[in-house]
């Protein structure tokens, strides 16, 4: 896995990382006219504002869990899962840029429509705009299969790694307490993880490190 740093901040303790992801996206538009469509973040970036200014100006997903004790909202019945009024299970069926909706539906091949009273009536597909609720919507909704993969599957690798940068770097056993001088260590630090970077990709180690690990796949000879 490589790690390469696009935009470091050094700010004081006091300063919410929250706060950092407008700038780093405004960054990140100016240096390289590029951004990242999806961003997974922690409960540090849950403020609604700073997700709704990125999904207007830049089109950009942020996704981060849901707390405890915020409230759900239609057609959300846990922060993974949607449904209808009644209970029927709903699908994300995906999101129509033009109209600024998210479309949900019933793709149950066994339905408890058949039972429900407001079968006649019932379209059984459901739009609702990402503004409802910038986190469990947004542009990628959390009952969506890719939001609970980024969640569940990729979010937990984002501590181990920044540990690992640590320890191999030496931070971890540092204390600075002078913002000039962290400024100077931290710029240090993404040159050497660069120069880290820029060896592997030029010269590649001949075998994983985990190599002896890996899966290998089998040939059956079955004949002519």
């Amino acid at each position: 896995m490589l790690l390469i740093p696009l935009v470091s901040w050094v700010a004081p303790a006091n300063v919410s990382e929250g706060g950092l992801l407008v700038p780093s996206l405004r960054y990140c538009a100016q240096q390289w006219s590029w951004w990242p469509a999806i961003v997974v973040a922690d409960m540090g970036y849950l403020a609604a504002p700073a997700k709704q200014w990125c999904r207007e100006q830049w089109h950009v997903a942020v996704v981060t869990k849901l707390r405890a004790d915020m409230k759900l909202v239609s057609p959300f019945a846990a922060w993974n899962q949607t449904a209808c009024a009644q209970g029927q299970p709903l699908e994300w069926l995906g999101y129509v840029a033009r109209q600024d909706r998210h479309w949900f539906g019933v793709t149950d091949p066994t339905p408890l429509c058949t039972w429900c009273w407001q079968a006649a009536q019932c379209p059984r597909q459901f739009a609702h705009a990402p503004s409802e609720h910038e986190t469990l919507l947004g542009l990628l909704p959390l009952s969506s299969r890719a939001a609970q993969r980024l969640l569940q599957q990729v979010r937990p690798w984002i501590e181990p790694a920044q540990s690992f940068e640590k320890n191999q770097l030496g931070l971890s056993q540092v204390f600075l307490n002078s913002l000039r001088l962290t400024w100077c260590v931290s710029l240090l630090a993404d040159a050497a993880v660069l120069l880290r970077a820029l060896a592997l990709l030029r010269h590649p180690p001949r075998r994983e490190p985990l190599d002896a690990l890996l899966s290998r796949q089998t040939f059956m000879d079955l004949g002519e």
